[in-house]
């Protein structure tokens, strides 16, 4: 399909005020307000949808805070690449489920079984119930290095293999099944789209593809070169948005396969994360800038109220 130039889109940053923390992955919480991981900060953000920002420590220092969903207990949970999945209540009180033997958890989401599951470096998908009891479920293909996991429209689990250019699918019993993809495809995030299809970035190839839960695949060119596109979310306009990590910029597509791409602000801040927010608008994370962005698609629609331990930002 033939890709569309941009129209103006005003996008709001929000910076962080410690250098260094490396916001990451970021989602939609439970209580009106975005939440987000601080990598090499340490720290769960949260972000109100009046642009009030609190943050709330990690307990191991140096623990790579990655992923990050809202668990079936309308908790946060996120990955520490340190071997550790956590739990993060909405008043920021943290506790960590460290997970024997080597591994490396990186993304995480909520399963249609109630329970957490999340990828690893190590060639496995993990499942994790609320109470903390973990199980593996082995990857067939050695070395495919799975990156992010979404719950797909069909009651399974659907997670992109970086490395080998695959997607699997998991069901909730564990059985999984593999797809390839065209060579060196590279595919990295992952999620429904409004049509119920798995749509996901392609970050060695510069695209956007769609594949149906019976297997059929499309793929959409990037119009930006080498954009190195990471992070893929539904938006609230029935589209779906992605971050170019490389070109510094935020994308959309349509689910008939028109690309409009809009830069952020801030030069080189490496767009990762991005989710549709409860105020209706697409924010993300800026990696490189220690930044929150905000794609404003909506008006603010009625007063924010203060909420202590939270900060006004200008």
């Amino acid at each position: 399909m033939a890709a569309a130039a941009g129209s103006a889109q005003t996008i709001t940053e929000i910076a962080l005020p410690v250098s260094g923390s490396n916001p990451a992955d970021i989602v939609a919480g439970p209580d009106e307000a975005v939440w987000f991981t601080e990598q090499h900060g340490d720290r769960i953000g949260r972000i109100n949808r009046c642009g009030e920002l609190a943050e709330f420590p990690v307990p191991t220092p140096k623990s790579f805070v990655r992923g990050i969903t809202v668990g079936p207990d309308r908790n946060l949970w996120f990955t520490e690449l340190v071997g550790k999945i956590g739990l993060m209540t909405r008043d920021g009180t943290a506790t960590e489920f460290p997970i024997a033997g080597l591994t490396e958890p990186v993304e995480i989401t909520a399963g249609p079984d109630g329970n957490l599951w999340f990828t690893e470096y190590y060639n496995r998908i993990g499942r994790m119930t609320v109470g903390g009891t973990v199980s593996f479920f082995s990857i067939p293909t050695s070395a495919s290095s799975s990156r992010f996991i979404t719950a797909g429209s069909d009651g399974n689990l659907w997670f992109t293999e970086n490395d080998a250019s695959r997607l699997g699918r998991i069901s909730t019993a564990g059985q999984i099944t593999e797809f390839p993809l065209p060579a060196s495809s590279g595919p990295f995030g992952i999620t429904v789209g409004p049509d119920g299809d798995l749509w996901f970035t392609e970050s060695g190839a510069n695209r956007i593809g769609r594949f149906t839960t019976s297997g059929q695949i499309a793929e959409f060119p990037i119009p930006t070169p080498a954009s190195n596109p990471s992070a893929i979310t539904t938006g609230p306009d029935g589209n779906l948005w992605f971050t170019e990590y490389d070109r510094n910029q935020v994308a959309r597509i349509t689910p008939g396969g028109v690309i409009a791409e809009f830069p952020v602000p801030t030069p080189g801040s490496g767009p990762y994360g991005i989710t549709t927010g409860p105020d209706g608008n697409v924010w993300f994370t800026e990696f490189n800038a220690d930044r929150i962005g905000r794609v404003n698609l909506q008006p603010r629609q009625r007063p924010c109220p203060r909420t202590i331990g939270f900060r006004p930002l200008p």
